[in-house]
């Protein structure tokens, strides 16, 4: 009967939050339009809409550890492993704008897909050769003005917890930008929504680590297989390292004090966006 309650509360103020958030990004996105072309302040507000999604939940947490981004460093091509739709709020978390790229169903959900176009949120048509060139033009033209782009070179969420092979296009796209990579290790968030069920019965800590950035310079195309390679293997270890396969917090059931909710270190939340 808890958990029920705490789901009901759960999907409450998931609609909530999507509801005041789509007329709030709304607002933001008209004020500034006329001066932002890359919808920063947009892009930036809808983030920060997405972390409410796993501060009013009593069942998640996040905490952020890693690389600091130093002040005006980027822009960066960011790629991060997938396990669930909990990674989207828990990555929002990291304090600077980067544009998402996510297949085009997701732009027509009410409310999130609205707010996804209005952050200027880059679509792509799976197995649709020129999307995926549009997708990577629309990618370039925000690099060339200094702003970050998120890919997940998965391509899709993890089925099984473990890491899937990495496609081709964020690591073609550093080649031929220059644009170095930056690693990000996600682990915890594979059980946060369970599948064909509307209960959350699980308490997950998603656990974010920023890693170093990979300079591409003096790579050419014939780098392609070691630079993705070398990614991935760099996320794998982390991935380890943070716990893939302890993705719920202990319970008081178990003898052992609850941890606490982590939050993002200060040193990380005072980065100034970009």
């Amino acid at each position: 009967m808890k958990a029920k309650l705490v789901s009901l509360w759960n999907w409450f103020e998931i609609l909530a939050v999507v509801t005041v958030s789509t007329g709030a990004v709304a607002a933001v996105f008209v004020t500034t339009a006329p001066f932002d072309r890359v919808r920063k302040i947009t892009g930036r507000f809808f983030r920060v809409c997405g972390t409410m999604l796993v501060r009013l939940n009593p069942l998640w947490s996040v905490k952020v550890s890693g690389w600091q981004r130093p002040k005006d460093s980027g822009p960066f091509i960011v790629v991060a492993n997938h396990q669930s739709i909990a990674d989207i709020p828990a990555i929002s978390y990291l304090p600077w704008e980067m544009k998402w790229l996510s297949k085009e169903s997701n732009f027509k959900v009410p409310g999130l897909g609205w707010m996804m176009s209005m952050a200027g949120d880059i679509p792509l048509r799976r197995g649709e050769r020129e999307s995926a060139k549009s997708a990577m033009e629309r990618c370039k033209w925000y690099l060339d003005r200094g702003m970050s782009v998120m890919i997940f070179p998965e391509g899709t969420r993890s089925s099984d917890g473990e890491l899937k092979p990495f496609k081709d296009g964020a690591f073609r796209l550093a080649l031929e930008t220059g644009i170095p990579i930056l690693p990000i290790a996600v682990a915890g968030t594979r059980h946060a929504i369970p599948k064909n069920s509307w209960v959350f019965g699980v308490k997950c800590q998603a656990r974010i680590e920023v890693l170093p950035p990979v300079d591409v310079k003096g790579m050419t195309m014939a780098d392609l297989d070691t630079l993705r390679d070398r990614v991935r293997g760099d996320i794998s270890a982390a991935f380890e390292r943070l716990g893939k396969w302890m993705p719920t917090l202990p319970s008081e059931e178990d003898g052992e004090s609850e941890a606490p909710e982590a939050t993002v270190p200060a040193a990380i939340e005072a980065s100034p966006p970009a």
